[in-house]
């Protein structure tokens, strides 16, 4: 069974979960419904990661490393 995410249009939401309903459980399963959140307000909604960002911007360059030098 393959499992995806949409984002659907608030306009035909209704429409596009009656279709859904009308599919046996074994066939479709609404497995979560969620509100789309976009990166910016889903970070903003952490307590603490705007004020974390901000801070972390304010590090001068030097303290700073390139992707090549991490240790991964």
């Amino acid at each position: 069974m393959q499992t995806i995410t949409l984002k659907i249009e608030d306009s035909i939401n209704d429409k596009f979960l009656w279709l859904l309903n009308h599919f046996s459980q074994n066939e479709i399963e609404i497995l979560d419904k969620t509100t789309y959140q976009s990166d910016d307000e889903y970070l903003k909604s952490i307590k603490g990661m705007e004020e974390s960002i901000i801070e972390a911007s304010k590090e001068p360059l030097e303290n700073y490393i390139t992707s090549d030098k991490l240790d991964w």
